[in-house]
C-alpha cells in the first residue's frame, strides 16, 4: 500500500512538473515574440544601381527595441526598388539606401539629384595607375596653352598646368560601379558625377588641352586656390618682360644767346667811311 502511494505521489509530481515547464516554455515564446520584429535584410550581397527582387530579401527575426530607422517589415514593398548604394549579405535594407520609387536600374539610380554624369578618357597615368576607383574623389588638372594676348612682342602662348576642377565624384570605372573593391584597376575611361557648371568646364578643358586625375582624400574637404604652374614658376625664374619701343633721345631746344657787345670806331678814308670793330 505504502508503495503504491509513493508511486502515485511520484506521478503526480512528474505530470505537475511537465506542466511547470511547457507553461514556463510557453511564457518565454510569447514574451520573446513580442520583443521581435521582422525586418527585410539582403540575402546576398547587393551592389548599387540594381533592381531588387525576392531573391535578393529575406525576413529575420530583430530585436524590437533596435531596430534600424527606416527598416522595412514586409519584403513585398521592396520588390523592383533600386539600390543607390551596395549593402552586404544580412545587412538591413533601408529607405535611405534606395533610389525613388519608380526609379529605373543602372548608372542613372545613383547619380544625386541635380547632378550630372560625364565620361573622360584616361590611361594607367592619368587614371592615377587604376586608384581613381568609384567612391573616391579626384581633381581635375588641365594642361593646356595659356593666351598671352595680341600685343607686340607678347603674342607667344605659354604653356600652364591649373587645377579646374576639385572634389569629384568617380561614379564607375569603365562599366564597373561597385565601390567595394580596393584593388586599383586599370580602364580607359572614368565616369565622374559633377553639377552642370562643372560638366561645361570639363568638356571645355579636355578640348583645349590634356587631363589629369588627382586622387585626394575621401574626408578631405578642402578647397585650395591655384594659379596654376607655368615654365618660369616651375623654374624659380620671373616672366620675361615684353620688349617695348626703342626709345627716341629728346631734343632739347636751347635760346640763342646775344653776341657779346664789342667795340667799333668809325674810319673816314676820304670821301669814304667804314665802322671798324674789334
Amino acid at each position: 500500500m505504502k508503495n503504491i502511494r509513493a508511486l502515485v505521489m511520484l506521478l503526480v509530481a512528474g505530470v505537475a512538473g511537465l506542466g511547470a515547464v511547457a507553461m514556463a516554455s510557453r511564457w518565454l515564446m510569447d514574451k520573446s515574440t513580442g520583443m521581435t520584429a521582422k525586418v527585410a535584410v539582403a540575402a546576398v550581397d547587393i551592389n548599387l544601381g540594381q533592381r531588387l527582387n525576392p531573391e535578393f530579401i529575406k525576413m529575420v527575426d530583430w530585436p524590437s527595441g533596435s531596430v534600424p530607422p527606416g527598416a522595412f517589415t514586409d519584403g513585398q514593398t521592396l520588390d523592383g526598388r533600386v539600390m543607390k548604394n551596395s549593402v552586404l549579405r544580412g545587412e538591413p535594407i533601408l529607405e535611405g539606401k534606395l533610389s525613388p520609387v519608380g526609379t529605373m536600374g543602372g548608372l542613372s539610380a545613383v547619380i544625386a539629384e541635380g547632378r550630372r554624369a560625364i565620361t573622360v578618357r584616361v590611361n594607367d597615368v592619368i587614371g592615377v595607375a587604376g586608384f581613381a576607383l568609384p567612391g573616391n574623389y579626384v581633381d581635375i588638372i588641365v594642361s593646356t596653352q595659356q593666351d598671352k594676348g595680341t600685343d607686340k612682342g607678347s603674342n607667344k602662348d605659354e604653356s600652364i598646368s591649373k587645377i579646374v576642377l576639385e572634389k569629384i565624384l568617380v561614379l564607375a570605372v569603365a562599366q564597373e560601379v561597385g565601390r567595394d573593391e580596393t584593388k586599383p584597376k586599370v580602364v580607359n575611361a572614368v565616369t565622374l558625377e559633377v553639377t552642370p557648371e562643372q560638366a561645361e568646364k570639363l568638356d571645355l578643358a579636355r578640348s583645349v588641352g590634356t587631363l589629369s586625375l588627382v586622387l585626394r582624400n575621401q574626408v578631405d574637404t578642402a578647397t585650395l586656390a591655384t594659379e596654376g604652374a607655368t615654365k618660369f614658376t616651375l623654374l624659380g625664374a620671373s616672366a620675361p618682360v615684353p620688349a617695348s619701343a626703342p626709345v627716341r633721345p629728346v631734343r632739347t631746344h636751347y635760346a640763342a644767346r646775344p653776341a657779346a657787345p664789342r667795340d667799333c670806331i668809325g674810319v673816314l678814308s676820304g670821301v669814304l667811311g667804314s665802322v671798324e670793330c674789334f
